[in-house]
């Protein structure tokens, strides 16, 4: 079941953060998609506690710009979706939904440190996922996290309660882009031990 070298080049070799997009649309399809791709990998418990904006419109846009640190501003425009990868802080109230058969609402629902530290990591865990789908679909994609995160949440997120944790820009690659080559990454020896 390994995949081969065609597709570890798409999802990672080749792959590059990308700040401009062909002017093409995503249709609704495609996010939906996309989203049936991100739901199916693993939480902690199937907590499952990221939930995603996909704000696409000029009016969301607008509403988003004040949001955006200065140097994100130029490729949120450029993209046909900015998608913020949220969580819902009470996750935890869908457990015995996606945990059947075992109590483990009860390990969050009293203890909120916990609730937000594994709200914040399965989100995190969650976006990384929809990136690598997201390339997998064929997708060009651009994570930030220049942003200010009260502000944006006050904006999208007041009713519902749920808490930013980063963005992604997404679209479809622009012909002809000549992307930047990649950043060094630390040797194995700097960054991996074995015990």
């Amino acid at each position: 079941m390994a995949l081969d070298d065609a597709a570890l080049d798409a999802l990672f070799r080749n792959a590059r953060t990308h700040s401009s997009f062909a002017a093409e649309p995503v249709s609704d399809d495609a996010l939906k998609a996309l989203y049936d791709l991100v739901k199916l990998g693993p939480t902690s418990a199937n907590c499952s506690p990221a939930r995603f904006l996909f704000i696409r419109t000029p009016e969301g846009k607008a509403l988003l710009r004040p949001c955006l640190s200065g140097g994100n501003v130029e490729a949120v425009a450029a993209a046909p979706v900015t998608v913020v990868v949220a969580f819902e802080p009470q996750f935890y109230l869908k457990l015995p939904e996606l945990y059947p058969g075992e109590d483990v609402k009860s390990w969050f629902a009293g203890n909120p440190d916990l609730a937000e530290e594994t709200a914040m990591r399965n989100s995190s865990l969650q976006g990384a996922y929809f990136l690598l789908a997201a390339r997998a679909m064929g997708f060009a994609t651009g994570a930030m996290s220049g942003f200010d995160r009260a502000k944006l949440d006050r904006a999208f997120f007041d009713r519902k309660g749920w808490k930013s944790n980063f963005l992604i820009n997404v679209g479809y690659p622009k012909a002809g882009e000549q992307l930047p080559p990649r950043l060094p990454r630390l040797a194995l020896e700097e960054a991996v031990e074995f015990a």
